[in-house]
């Protein structure tokens, strides 16, 4: 195959980044969206080539973790989304809270997004694990952060944090109480 030069197209999105609107509208939609997972699969690409993924990791695990050992908000970390996750139980027997991050409503450990999962078990006393899952700043890609609990065999899901990657950049979108709105049904 003979090569290719695009480097007047390249130079016009790069001067001016409303080019790129400009060339979208212009596309039929079959190469739209062949033109949205190539830029996905080179955003995830980057990521994984960029970044050391043990170093984020380890230090996700040092810091990523409030006092009550579930976990904190995602974040932005190099070219990566670090998303925390865990489960705490103060005894054995199921009863439990937990925080983790589903990705485009699917759980973090089942996405196809998802670029490097670490798993260990609590520090302390307390039974149950922590997660560290990196995914690349996909545009448009959303996160749902579900904080929930298991009473009497009955898990209940308690607040939802939802966010969304746009430009790079992950914008908290909405919070929902889910107890709060459990308790104002049940009057």
């Amino acid at each position: 195959m003979a090569s290719r030069r695009y480097g007047t197209i390249v130079r016009h999105l790069t001067e001016d980044p409303e080019t790129a609107v400009e060339l979208a509208h212009k596309l039929n939609d079959d190469v739209l969206v062949h033109l949205a997972a190539a830029l996905a699969d080179e955003t995830r690409r980057r990521a994984i080539d960029a970044g050391d993924q043990q170093a984020v990791i380890d230090a996700a695990f040092e810091a990523a973790f409030g006092r009550d050992g579930l976990a904190t908000l995602p974040y932005r970390e190099g070219p990566y989304i670090v998303c925390p996750g865990a489960m705490v139980s103060k005894r054995r027997g199921g009863n439990h809270q937990c925080r983790f991050v589903s990705v485009n409503d699917v759980w973090i450990w089942d996405s196809h997004e998802l670029i490097h999962e670490e798993k260990r078990s609590s520090p302390g006393n307390d039974e149950g694990f922590r997660a560290v899952a990196l995914l690349a700043p996909t545009e448009g890609l959303e996160l749902d952060v579900v904080s929930g609990k298991q009473r009497g065999g009955q898990h209940q899901v308690d607040l939802v944090v939802s966010f969304v990657v746009r430009k790079g950049e992950l914008v908290e979108v909405s919070q929902r109480d889910v107890a709060a709105a459990r308790s104002h049904a049940k009057r």
